[in-house]
Protein backbone atom coordinates (compact mmCIF):
# COMPACT_ATOMS: atom_id res chain seq x y z
CA UNK A 1 0.00 0.00 0.00
CA UNK A 2 1.30 3.45 -0.90
CA UNK A 3 2.06 5.69 2.07
CA UNK A 4 0.67 9.22 2.38
CA UNK A 5 4.11 10.58 1.49
CA UNK A 6 4.12 8.46 -1.66
CA UNK A 7 0.60 9.61 -2.53
CA UNK A 8 1.64 13.25 -2.13
CA UNK A 9 4.63 12.69 -4.40
CA UNK A 10 2.40 11.04 -6.98
CA UNK A 11 0.02 14.01 -6.79
CA UNK A 12 2.94 16.38 -7.37
CA UNK A 13 4.08 14.32 -10.37
CA UNK A 14 0.54 14.26 -11.79
CA UNK A 15 0.22 18.03 -11.49
CA UNK A 16 3.49 18.59 -13.30
CA UNK A 17 2.45 16.25 -16.11
CA UNK A 18 -0.91 18.06 -16.43
CA UNK A 19 0.81 21.40 -16.89
CA UNK A 20 3.39 20.02 -19.31
CA UNK A 21 0.91 18.21 -21.53
CA UNK A 22 -1.59 21.09 -21.73
CA UNK A 23 1.24 23.53 -22.46
CA UNK A 24 2.58 21.28 -25.21
CA UNK A 25 -0.89 20.84 -26.70
CA UNK A 26 -1.61 24.56 -26.60
CA UNK A 27 -5.12 23.82 -25.33
CA UNK A 28 -6.88 21.97 -22.56
CA UNK A 29 -8.48 22.43 -19.16
CA UNK A 30 -5.93 22.95 -16.38
CA UNK A 31 -8.20 24.32 -13.64
CA UNK A 32 -10.58 21.40 -13.30
CA UNK A 33 -7.82 18.87 -13.93
CA UNK A 34 -5.67 20.16 -11.08
CA UNK A 35 -8.62 20.11 -8.67
CA UNK A 36 -9.19 16.34 -8.94
CA UNK A 37 -5.60 15.12 -8.63
CA UNK A 38 -5.77 13.84 -5.04
CA UNK A 39 -9.07 12.08 -5.72
CA UNK A 40 -7.69 10.24 -8.74
CA UNK A 41 -4.36 9.42 -7.10
CA UNK A 42 -6.06 7.93 -4.06
CA UNK A 43 -8.51 5.92 -6.13
CA UNK A 44 -5.90 4.41 -8.45
CA UNK A 45 -3.15 3.85 -5.90
CA UNK A 46 -5.19 2.83 -2.86
CA UNK A 47 -8.79 1.96 -3.71
CA UNK A 48 -9.56 0.68 -7.21
CA UNK A 49 -9.11 -2.97 -8.06
CA UNK A 50 -7.59 -2.59 -11.55
CA UNK A 51 -4.78 -4.18 -13.54
CA UNK A 52 -2.72 -1.89 -15.81
CA UNK A 53 -1.47 -4.94 -17.70
CA UNK A 54 -5.04 -6.02 -18.40
CA UNK A 55 -7.13 -2.83 -18.74
CA UNK A 56 -10.25 -4.74 -19.85
CA UNK A 57 -10.09 -7.22 -16.97
CA UNK A 58 -13.66 -8.33 -16.35
CA UNK A 59 -13.30 -8.25 -12.55
CA UNK A 60 -12.02 -4.67 -12.34
CA UNK A 61 -13.74 -1.79 -10.57
CA UNK A 62 -15.03 0.85 -12.97
CA UNK A 63 -14.38 4.59 -13.01
CA UNK A 64 -16.43 7.14 -14.96
CA UNK A 65 -14.92 10.59 -15.42
CA UNK A 66 -18.18 12.41 -16.02
CA UNK A 67 -16.41 15.79 -16.18
CA UNK A 68 -14.55 14.66 -19.28
CA UNK A 69 -12.63 17.91 -19.69
CA UNK A 70 -10.60 16.79 -16.66
CA UNK A 71 -9.01 14.16 -18.91
CA UNK A 72 -5.42 15.45 -18.44
CA UNK A 73 -5.63 14.50 -14.76
CA UNK A 74 -6.97 11.05 -15.60
CA UNK A 75 -4.30 10.51 -18.25
CA UNK A 76 -1.52 11.59 -15.90
CA UNK A 77 -2.64 9.18 -13.18
CA UNK A 78 -3.24 6.31 -15.62
CA UNK A 79 0.30 6.79 -16.95
CA UNK A 80 1.79 6.90 -13.45
CA UNK A 81 -0.12 3.70 -12.67
CA UNK A 82 1.38 2.02 -15.74
CA UNK A 83 -1.52 1.80 -18.18
CA UNK A 84 0.65 3.41 -20.87
CA UNK A 85 4.07 5.14 -21.00
CA UNK A 86 4.43 8.52 -19.32
CA UNK A 87 6.17 9.73 -22.50
CA UNK A 88 2.85 9.36 -24.33
CA UNK A 89 1.37 12.22 -22.31
CA UNK A 90 3.14 14.70 -24.59
CA UNK A 91 0.81 13.61 -27.42
CA UNK A 92 -2.28 15.10 -25.76
CA UNK A 93 -4.77 16.41 -28.35
CA UNK A 94 -2.43 15.59 -31.23
CA UNK A 95 -3.72 13.97 -34.43
CA UNK A 96 -3.55 10.20 -34.11
CA UNK A 97 -2.97 10.27 -30.34
CA UNK A 98 -4.76 7.94 -27.96
CA UNK A 99 -5.08 10.91 -25.59
CA UNK A 100 -7.74 13.18 -26.98
CA UNK A 101 -9.23 16.23 -25.28
CA UNK A 102 -11.91 14.09 -23.65
CA UNK A 103 -11.58 10.41 -22.68
CA UNK A 104 -12.33 7.83 -25.36
CA UNK A 105 -12.80 4.25 -24.15
CA UNK A 106 -12.14 2.92 -27.66
CA UNK A 107 -8.68 4.51 -27.70
CA UNK A 108 -7.20 4.85 -24.24
CA UNK A 109 -6.24 1.92 -21.96
CA UNK A 110 -7.93 2.24 -18.58
CA UNK A 111 -10.80 4.49 -19.70
CA UNK A 112 -14.21 2.96 -18.89
CA UNK A 113 -16.46 5.60 -20.45
CA UNK A 114 -16.19 7.99 -23.36
CA UNK A 115 -17.04 11.42 -21.94
CA UNK A 116 -17.51 14.88 -23.33
CA UNK A 117 -21.02 16.25 -22.97
CA UNK A 118 -21.52 17.08 -19.31
CA UNK A 119 -24.31 15.57 -17.25
CA UNK A 120 -24.23 12.08 -18.77
CA UNK A 121 -21.69 10.31 -16.58
CA UNK A 122 -23.97 9.49 -13.67
CA UNK A 123 -26.49 7.83 -15.98
CA UNK A 124 -23.72 5.66 -17.44
CA UNK A 125 -22.38 4.84 -13.96
CA UNK A 126 -25.91 3.87 -12.90
CA UNK A 127 -26.11 1.46 -15.80
CA UNK A 128 -22.76 -0.10 -14.94
CA UNK A 129 -23.69 -0.48 -11.27
CA UNK A 130 -27.12 -1.90 -12.08
CA UNK A 131 -25.68 -4.32 -14.63
CA UNK A 132 -23.05 -5.60 -12.20
CA UNK A 133 -25.70 -6.13 -9.54
CA UNK A 134 -27.98 -8.02 -11.93
CA UNK A 135 -25.04 -10.29 -12.77
CA UNK A 136 -24.35 -10.73 -9.05
CA UNK A 137 -20.83 -9.32 -9.44
CA UNK A 138 -19.46 -7.71 -6.28
CA UNK A 139 -17.61 -4.99 -8.16
CA UNK A 140 -17.76 -1.25 -7.62
CA UNK A 141 -18.41 1.75 -9.82
CA UNK A 142 -16.95 5.18 -9.08
CA UNK A 143 -17.87 8.40 -10.85
CA UNK A 144 -16.17 11.80 -10.69
CA UNK A 145 -18.55 14.66 -11.41
CA UNK A 146 -18.15 18.41 -11.62
CA UNK A 147 -20.27 20.92 -9.76
CA UNK A 148 -21.19 22.86 -12.90
CA UNK A 149 -22.71 19.78 -14.50
CA UNK A 150 -24.99 19.38 -11.49
CA UNK A 151 -27.01 22.24 -12.94
CA UNK A 152 -28.25 19.81 -15.60
CA UNK A 153 -31.55 17.97 -15.29
CA UNK A 154 -30.21 14.60 -16.36
CA UNK A 155 -28.03 14.52 -13.26
CA UNK A 156 -31.04 14.72 -10.97
CA UNK A 157 -33.02 12.12 -12.91
CA UNK A 158 -30.04 9.79 -12.55
CA UNK A 159 -29.69 10.69 -8.86
CA UNK A 160 -33.35 9.81 -8.28
CA UNK A 161 -32.96 6.50 -10.12
CA UNK A 162 -29.82 5.47 -8.21
CA UNK A 163 -31.44 6.28 -4.88
CA UNK A 164 -34.67 4.49 -5.74
CA UNK A 165 -32.82 1.37 -6.87
CA UNK A 166 -30.44 1.52 -3.86
CA UNK A 167 -27.29 1.19 -5.98
CA UNK A 168 -24.94 0.68 -3.05
CA UNK A 169 -22.11 -0.38 -5.37
CA UNK A 170 -22.02 3.18 -6.78
CA UNK A 171 -19.90 5.99 -5.33
CA UNK A 172 -19.78 9.52 -6.73
CA UNK A 173 -17.02 11.96 -5.84
CA UNK A 174 -18.18 15.48 -6.63
CA UNK A 175 -15.44 17.99 -7.46
CA UNK A 176 -16.96 20.97 -5.66
CA UNK A 177 -14.45 23.64 -6.69
CA UNK A 178 -17.33 26.15 -6.96
CA UNK A 179 -16.25 27.56 -10.32
CA UNK A 180 -17.35 26.85 -13.86
CA UNK A 181 -16.45 28.25 -17.27
CA UNK A 182 -18.35 31.53 -16.84
CA UNK A 183 -17.66 32.21 -13.16
CA UNK A 184 -18.81 31.13 -9.69
CA UNK A 185 -21.34 28.30 -9.63
CA UNK A 186 -23.34 30.10 -6.93
CA UNK A 187 -23.80 33.14 -9.17
CA UNK A 188 -24.75 31.22 -12.31
CA UNK A 189 -27.12 28.68 -10.75
CA UNK A 190 -26.61 28.02 -7.06
CA UNK A 191 -26.59 24.34 -6.06
CA UNK A 192 -27.08 24.82 -2.35
CA UNK A 193 -28.23 23.14 -0.19
CA UNK A 194 -26.29 20.55 -2.17
CA UNK A 195 -25.82 17.84 0.48
CA UNK A 196 -29.47 17.99 1.48
CA UNK A 197 -30.56 17.56 -2.12
CA UNK A 198 -28.61 14.33 -2.51
CA UNK A 199 -29.87 13.06 0.83
CA UNK A 200 -33.43 13.73 -0.34
CA UNK A 201 -32.78 11.28 -3.19
CA UNK A 202 -31.75 8.56 -0.68
CA UNK A 203 -27.97 8.92 -1.02
CA UNK A 204 -25.45 8.51 1.79
CA UNK A 205 -23.68 11.89 1.80
CA UNK A 206 -20.33 12.99 3.20
CA UNK A 207 -18.42 16.25 2.80
CA UNK A 208 -14.62 16.34 2.80
CA UNK A 209 -11.55 18.35 1.87
CA UNK A 210 -10.83 16.85 -1.54
CA UNK A 211 -7.11 17.62 -1.28
CA UNK A 212 -6.62 15.81 2.05
CA UNK A 213 -5.75 12.14 1.56
CA UNK A 214 -6.80 11.30 5.13
CA UNK A 215 -10.27 12.69 4.54
CA UNK A 216 -10.59 10.91 1.19
CA UNK A 217 -9.62 7.67 2.93
CA UNK A 218 -12.09 8.23 5.77
CA UNK A 219 -14.95 8.86 3.39
CA UNK A 220 -14.24 5.81 1.24
CA UNK A 221 -13.89 3.58 4.30
CA UNK A 222 -17.21 4.86 5.67
CA UNK A 223 -18.93 4.02 2.41
CA UNK A 224 -18.00 0.34 2.79
CA UNK A 225 -20.11 0.13 5.93
CA UNK A 226 -23.27 1.48 4.26
CA UNK A 227 -24.95 -1.08 2.02
CA UNK A 228 -28.46 0.27 1.60
CA UNK A 229 -27.91 3.33 -0.61
CA UNK A 230 -25.54 4.91 -3.18
CA UNK A 231 -22.74 7.14 -1.92
CA UNK A 232 -22.09 10.82 -2.58
CA UNK A 233 -18.78 12.31 -1.43
CA UNK A 234 -18.84 16.07 -1.85
CA UNK A 235 -15.16 16.98 -2.15
CA UNK A 236 -14.48 20.66 -1.49
CA UNK A 237 -11.58 21.52 -3.79
CA UNK A 238 -9.71 24.47 -5.31
CA UNK A 239 -9.85 24.96 -9.05
CA UNK A 240 -6.28 25.22 -10.34
CA UNK A 241 -4.88 23.72 -7.11
CA UNK A 242 -1.11 24.00 -6.79
CA UNK A 243 -0.54 26.92 -9.15
CA UNK A 244 -1.01 30.34 -7.55
CA UNK A 245 -2.16 32.23 -10.64
CA UNK A 246 -4.64 29.49 -11.56
CA UNK A 247 -6.16 28.86 -8.13
CA UNK A 248 -9.72 30.16 -7.89
CA UNK A 249 -9.50 31.82 -11.30
CA UNK A 250 -12.18 30.75 -13.81
CA UNK A 251 -10.05 32.15 -16.65
CA UNK A 252 -8.01 28.93 -16.37
CA UNK A 253 -10.99 26.66 -16.95
CA UNK A 254 -9.96 26.02 -20.55
CA UNK A 255 -6.73 27.83 -21.33
CA UNK A 256 -3.17 26.64 -21.85
CA UNK A 257 -0.24 28.37 -20.15
CA UNK A 258 2.48 29.95 -22.28
CA UNK A 259 6.15 29.04 -21.86
CA UNK A 260 6.78 31.53 -19.04
CA UNK A 261 3.62 30.55 -17.18
CA UNK A 262 4.46 26.87 -17.62
CA UNK A 263 7.89 27.39 -16.08
CA UNK A 264 6.40 29.27 -13.12
CA UNK A 265 3.69 26.65 -12.59
CA UNK A 266 6.18 23.77 -12.59
CA UNK A 267 8.39 25.57 -10.08
CA UNK A 268 5.45 26.21 -7.76
CA UNK A 269 4.28 22.60 -7.95
CA UNK A 270 7.77 21.27 -7.29
CA UNK A 271 8.18 23.57 -4.31
CA UNK A 272 4.67 22.96 -2.95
Amino acid sequence: MNSVVELKNLAKSARKEIIKMISAAGSGHPGGSLSIVEILVYLYFRELNVDPKNPDWEDRDRLVLSKGHGAPALYAVLALKGFFPISELSTLRKTGSRLQGHPDMSLTPGVDMTAGSLGQGLSAANGMAFGLRLRKRRLRVFAIMGDGECQEGQVWEAAMAAGYHTLSNLTVLLDYNKLQLDGPVARIMDLEPLADKWRAFNWEVQEIDGHDFAEVERALEHMKAVEERPHMIIAHTVKGKGVSFMEGNPAWHGRAPNAEQTEQALKEIEGG
